[in-house]
């Protein structure tokens, strides 16, 4: 049998396909990467509107506590100093995200965690004393873990226009916790970095596949089988 002709056919050219390419392109491999969108990055890609870097795909912000991959990102394009802390607007008023001593100061005027960690007992347990067993829906099962004040304002309203559907018919099972944070923190975040690429994370997927042949527009599974005979071996993305 001939040689094939590249030594890696990368199939999808989000944050893990790019990344596996510039690797594989560093220790000398022959690499195509191809994606089925007319564009490069996956879910990463970014659209300018206006001077600005929107994600198409919905906001993406790299966070991670490994020293060794923020130098390594940072080695492509440099990222900004971002620190996630969304806010809530409810009927007009403004509350912390996540669920911080913040929050609690602003939804009921505390301001030790005792405070905090009384009403929130308190609602739970009159929440759970109205259910029969286990809780049957979304709604029942974030009222049994934070309470009604926390899951109406914060909670039910994002929920519903997130899924189309009322809470009282989502399973439970989708919430399997509600992170409560007794300190005043409002970032998101727990790790020891964050940030977003300057200049928008095209600017990293270029810098990564940089030297790389790539083609945009391809379905692979549409010419599975001449594709399948151009590499050595395929890797999938998902």
């Amino acid at each position: 049998m001939a040689d094939k002709y590249y030594d890696y056919l990368i199939v999808g050219s989000g944050l893990f396909g790019a990344t596996f390419a510039y690797k594989a392109h560093q220790a000398g491999k022959r690499c195509l990467v191809i994606d089925k969108r007319p564009h490069l990055g996956g879910n990463i890609y970014c659209e300018e509107v206006e001077g600005i870097n929107v994600h198409k795909y919905g906001a993406h912000i790299f966070h991670t506590s490994n020293k060794t991959v923020w130098q390594f990102v940072n080695s492509i394009v440099a990222f900004n100093r971002y620190t996630n802390s969304p806010v809530a607007n409810y009927q007009g008023k403004l509350y912390n995200l996540p669920f911080n001593m913040n929050t609690f100061y602003q939804m009921w005027g505390v301001c030790t965690p005792d405070e905090a960690q009384r009403i929130i007992d308190q609602q739970r347990h009159e929440a759970l004393a109205h259910m029969d067993g286990e809780p049957q829906n979304l709604e029942e099962q974030a009222l049994s873990l934070v309470g009604r004040d926390i899951y109406e304002r914060l909670i039910k309203g994002y929920t519903e226009k997130q899924w189309g559907r009322p809470c009282t018919e989502l399973p439970a099972f989708i919430i399997k916790r509600l992170p409560v944070r007794m300190v005043f923190d409002n970032n998101y975040f727990n790790d020891d970095y964050q940030g977003i690429p300057i200049g928008g994370y095209n600017k990293l997927i270029d810098g990564l596949l940089e030297g790389i042949e790539t083609r945009t527009g391809v379905d692979f599974f549409k010419e599975r089988s001449y594709w399948e005979a151009q590499a050595r071996q395929i890797v999938f993305t998902g």
